[in-house]
């Protein structure tokens, strides 16, 4: 259904005619379409999804028409496309579906009955929509849409007023915190990696189609499902942790983007720092705790923390240099020193007001204005530089680690 309002859409717009609204595509895409020989499947199901694939077509095209027009937050979008045909498919109802979750524990889903249900939590509200995900190893989720209090998660503020941390993320260890304190790196997919090689050779010597290949197919679907529920269970436990335990949080924008495309991709993605920011801003903004992202052009790695010179290592070359003294005669531990400076930098931010961060689309993003008040780059006649061609850099990026 997707498919082929992404397909009308596109046919209208190479002859030159209007945008077809999601009406007129429901009523020719399923209503007409059901009473065609080659459509009458589409009756075996409830009419609630059918439209909701609609309304997720639709909400793309709108997006990408926000996103081309620059009113829309985050890099250009592209026009929506098809979708392949994989094996982790997933159906929402809404409220309108009537969809009902029965005093039994069981859920009713229109034109499929009475489900058997492994609850993880008792529903807080009445949900407003259900969706029905099947993951690649055959196993069936249902996700529910409820509504909350906002102070439901509030933590009690905490009474020392040192209890807060800088975050200086890492490869060599996920994450350095105040005091020399260290989150290791787990590397989930290093330590499981050699057993989805093998499940995938197996996987690849199977003919196309046969039973055995279909067995094949889903253990390594299990290789996969397994580093990713390990994955993020484990950074839902630091999150929690860190939460719980800082009153404030202070953290490095990361270009995770532009990283993931360098010659350690393959660490960063298993890292999963995207994950571990949203989630941690995510669950201190619930908890009420400050959370402050510092600009990633921040040289928190080469300032020194007692004297405040930018004299340490930078550069790919930098990376492998752990330690190093300063002028002053100061030894820092790399990472700890970049927590150091992290922290000062985000309470700085928050004295200032500035603590929000606010997308910099076609503004200046480099906090190396000469004049700034505590810049440590001030003195220095060097032109700002602008964010499309900050991004573009990757240096400034991969010295981060």
């Amino acid at each position: 259904m997707f498919n082929d309002a992404v397909a009308a859409r596109k046919q209208a717009h190479e002859q030159g005619l209007p945008y077809p609204t999601t009406a007129v595509l429901s009523k020719a895409l399923i209503t007409e379409a059901k009473r065609t020989p080659e459509r009458a499947w589409l009756a075996e199901v409830s009419a609630a999804i059918l439209q909701q694939a609609l309304a997720d077509a639709d909400r793309a095209y709108r997006n990408f028409f926000t996103s081309i027009k620059g009113k829309r937050a985050g890099a250009r979008m592209g026009p929506p496309r098809f979708k392949r045909r994989t094996h982790a498919q997933s159906i929402r109802f809404t409220r309108n579906a009537k969809f009902r979750v029965l005093d039994n524990g069981r859920l009713r889903l229109p034109k499929i009955g009475d489900m058997r249900v492994a609850w993880s939590r008792e529903l807080p509200s009445a949900p407003s929509s259900v969706t029905v995900v099947k993951t690649p190893t055959g196993k069936y989720y249902a996700s529910f849409v409820v509504a909350v209090d906002d102070g439901a998660d509030l933590l009690e503020p905490l009474a020392d007023p040192e209890a807060e941390t800088g975050i200086d993320l890492g490869l060599k260890d996920f994450a350095v915190l105040r005091g020399g304190k260290v989150i290791e790196n787990p590397k989930f997919f290093g330590k499981l990696e050699r057993k989805l090689k093998k499940a995938q050779r197996v996987l690849a010597r199977k003919a196309k189609g046969s039973v055995n290949r279909a067995k094949a197919r889903i253990r390594v679907a299990k290789v996969h499902e397994k580093i990713k529920h390990t994955r993020s269970d484990w950074i839902d436990k630091q999150v929690k942790t860190l939460v719980g335990e800082n009153q404030a949080l202070y953290v490095e924008d990361l270009n995770v983007k532009g990283l993931a495309r360098g010659r350690h991709a393959k660490s960063i993605h298993d890292a999963a720092f995207g994950m571990f920011l949203v989630r941690l801003e995510s669950k201190a903004s619930r908890a009420g705790r400050t959370f402050v992202k510092v600009d990633r052009f921040f040289p928190s790695t080469m300032l020194c923390s007692l004297c405040g010179v930018s004299d340490g290592p930078s550069g790919v070359q930098g990376l492998r240099v752990r330690s190093w003294m300063c002028g002053c005669g100061a030894v820092h531990d790399r990472d700890q020193n970049a927590e150091i400076n992290i922290r000062r930098e985000g309470k700085r931010m928050v004295a200032e007001g500035r603590s929000d961060t606010l997308n910099a689309s076609g503004q200046d993003v480099r906090p190396g204005r000469p004049g700034r008040p505590g810049n440590p780059r001030e003195g220095q006649n060097e032109e700002p530089t602008r964010s499309g061609a900050a991004q573009a850099a990757p240096e400034p990026g991969i010295a981060v680690l």
